[in-house]
């Protein structure tokens, strides 16, 4: 078989370009010419050595203009993405003021109501053509022909001085996505995101978040809104007129408001008949024959815009709240019928003395909440604003420590007075013991006690304690005064804490709306979030809690049903305080007053607690006795200086009355002994502290025979 083999082909003859060289040939190189003319040579032809090297930086002059365009490209994109993150798209769906909040109360009981008011969107299409004709004419009358921004607006503006140069699509990107300020910067980004809303939207869009955005004066944003507040009618109702002034009134809402400024707003308004008529939509004749429409202004429903419990619950309620136009109602956890006898409790405080209470359910739903004497007057809010000292009531966090470190009611403590040292507080009344226990120290406040208790189980400890009852007020770690509650805080705050105390799950978040229902996970979750004491440690604090209000300083807070609490007053009568729950209800009560003057003579055991128990007795729908001090005791603890306490058992009396010839009533030793005689057997029928007892009597000494010859 033949293979055929190809034959060489003839070199091609040399091209006719000696002297010159290819546009791609250098200088120097040995490749024979022939192998370098190809088919650009046959199209571009030859060239000399000059043009060459023209062209050859022309071609790299291209590739920089393409590197270029692609950088610009990759700028453009990531502009894009930023405008995507910082300035969403949906946000110009948003309204640009919190709408209006509605509170209602747990019955539906409005209580306040606060924020813009803010229409529902409007649609373009089914707007009358004066109505978008009015607001393009003094706005921007060559929105539909633009991209974003108007060089001829600009200019104009630049050259009269008249007018902002802004275009409508400029105005949304100013107020829905930038601040007010006045800089190159901010006006850059409004540009730009002028351009990005342009790219995404339609200018009918454009316009319609516009109208439905802007402010009108007197809190209403919106052309709905607008039209309902000032004309009482919708938008796609407007007549010429009224259009022509709520256009007017866009540039400067405050100043053209006609519920305050009619005469400004009617000028404004010619100004706007004058651009509809220079823009062509209305002819002369009918700008001369257009005058300022009559108001028809309806007040909303009275209700005020904030109350002290509103004020603290609105920040929680926006939180809550979806974002979005037209009014929109929550309901609370308050209580219309407790926050009623609230008031009326509180109504006791004499002279110029303010007051504060706080009620709440022991899983922190606030029920009740009185911030002053009264809100028009005064709306800062002292149960939730006011830090000022609890005084003794912080001792529950003392003994409490105290009771988790092993120690019981019954262990014993010094009690005398202290006499060494920088710091050396006083127990009221100057009334002191050898030793007593921590149950009667905690329930008759004695100060020397809670000092030396604090050193005992540390400082540390008891701040522990606090925090994880859900304290966050600063607390001085080493100071002794700690243990007679130097440090301020807010009422809301310590009631809080007690009410972790009463639901023995802590720490306790007060909170205004109810929390929604939830799944065995959710629950199980919230539980290991929580702690608890144990249930000797929880019986033993109430046990105190309990003796306090029974026969301690806390008194004159006694109900029918157990009442647990702890009284408090610091230095120089300046706060007075009762703190502590009965039933379903833990509430607080504070009085002092604003610029922390000392009080006459109030203590947390006299009026505090007294308002206490009168709320209490009511929410409660209880009847309770309103037990009298015993003669010559003070109601109250004292302050870390000078406390006011209920003297000791030492300062009582021992008193023997007679009932009949068989009966007698001893009294002393903290309780009351009857020694009677039943079918011939003396008994003694004892009371006291750890309740009824009845044991034989003792046999009485017998007296020795009279003298012989005595009477």
């Amino acid at each position: 078989m033949a293979f055929f083999r190809s034959r060489p082909k003839p070199a091609p003859e040399p091209a006719p370009h000696a002297g010159y060289f290819a546009l791609h040939e250098a200088y120097g190189d040995d490749t024979p010419v022939s192998d370098k003319f190809d088919d650009w040579d046959r199209r571009l032809g030859t060239t000399k050595p000059d043009t060459a090297h023209r062209l050859w930086f022309g071609r790299r002059r291209s590739w920089w203009i393409v590197r270029a365009i692609a950088a610009l490209i990759a700028l453009f994109i990531v502009i894009v993405a930023w405008l995507a993150v910082t300035a969403p798209l949906s946000k110009s769906l948003q309204p640009i003021a919190p709408p209006e909040l509605t509170l209602l109360a747990n019955d539906g009981t409005p209580i306040a109501r606060n924020g813009a008011v803010i229409g529902k969107p409007v649609e373009v299409a089914q707007l009358p053509d004066h109505v978008v004709e009015a607001f393009m004419a003094i706005e921007d009358r060559r929105f539909y022909s633009h991209w974003g921004i108007d060089p001829r607006g600009m200019a104009r503006a630049a050259w009269t001085g008249y007018g902002g140069g802004s275009t409508i699509t400029q105005q949304l990107a100013k107020f829905t996505f930038l601040t007010p300020e006045q800089t190159l910067t901010r006006k850059a980004r409004e540009m730009l995101i002028a351009f990005w809303l342009e790219a995404w939207l339609t200018k009918d869009e454009i316009l319609e978040r516009y109208l439905s955005n802007a402010y009108f004066g007197d809190n209403v944003y919106g052309l709905r809104a607008a039209s309902l507040h000032y004309f009482y009618r919708q938008p796609e109702r407007l007549k010429p007129d009224q259009a022509a002034m709520l256009a007017g009134l866009v540039q400067a809402p405050s100043r053209y408001a006609p519920t305050k400024h009619y005469e400004r707003a009617a000028r404004r308004m010619k100004l706007v008949v004058g651009s509809m008529e220079d823009a062509g939509y209305i002819t002369a004749a009918e700008a001369r024959a257009m005058r300022p429409p009559r108001l028809d202004v309806r007040p909303n429903k009275a209700l005020p815009t904030g109350t002290y419990f509103a004020d603290w619950a609105l920040p929680q309620g926006r939180q809550l709240a979806e974002a979005g136009y037209g009014g929109q109602t929550l309901t609370t956890t308050l209580d219309s019928r407790l926050q009623a006898i609230a008031r009326r409790a509180t109504q006791r405080v004499p002279g110029k003395a303010q007051v504060a209470l706080v009620a709440m359910r022991p899983n922190g739903e606030v029920v009740a909440m009185i911030g002053g004497k009264d809100y028009a007057r005064s709306p800062f809010n002292r149960a939730t604003q006011a830090r000022r000292q609890p005084g003794s009531t912080f001792k529950l966090f003392v003994w409490l420590a105290a009771l988790r470190s092993g120690m019981s009611p019954d262990d014993m403590i010094d009690n005398r007075e202290i006499t060494t040292g920088s710091y050396r507080p006083k127990n009221a009344g100057g009334n002191y013991s050898a030793s007593i226990t921590l149950e009667d120290a905690f329930a008759r406040s004695s100060n020397v006690a809670a000092v030396r208790l604090l050193k005992t189980v540390g400082s540390e400890n008891v701040i522990a304690t606090a925090r994880d009852l859900g304290v966050q007020a600063p607390l001085a770690q080493g100071d002794p005064s700690l243990a007679l509650g130097t440090s301020t805080m807010t009422l809301l705050e310590l009631t809080s804490a007690y009410a972790g105390v009463a639901a023995n799950q802590f720490p306790v978040r007060p909170h205004a709306f109810a929390t929604p229902k939830q799944g065995w996970l959710a629950k199980a979750w919230e539980w290991s979030r929580h702690e608890s004491l144990s249930g000797r440690t929880h019986r033993d604090i109430e046990q105190m809690m309990r003796a306090a209000v029974s026969r301690g300083t806390g008194r004159a807070a006694a109900l029918s049903v157990p009442a647990f609490g702890k009284t408090g007053t610091s230095q120089d009568y300046r706060d007075a305080l009762f703190v502590g729950y009965a039933g379903d209800l833990v509430v607080g009560v504070w009085v002092g007053n604003d610029d922390n003057t000392p009080l006459n003579g109030v203590t947390g055991g006299s009026i505090p607690a007294r308002i206490w128990r009168d709320f209490m007795a009511q929410a409660l729908g209880k009847s309770a006795p309103r037990p009298a001090p015993a003669p010559g005791a003070s109601e109250d603890p004292g302050t870390p200086v000078e406390p006011m306490d209920v003297p000791g058992p030492d300062a009582i009396p021992t008193a023997e009355f007679p009932i009949d010839d068989r009966s007698r009533v001893r009294i002393g030793g903290e309780g009351v002994t009857v020694t009677t005689d039943i079918e011939g057997l003396p008994v003694d029928v004892r009371l006291d502290r750890d309740g009824l007892r009845v044991q034989p009597a003792p046999t009485p000494t017998p007296s020795a025979p009279p003298a012989p010859g005595g009477p």
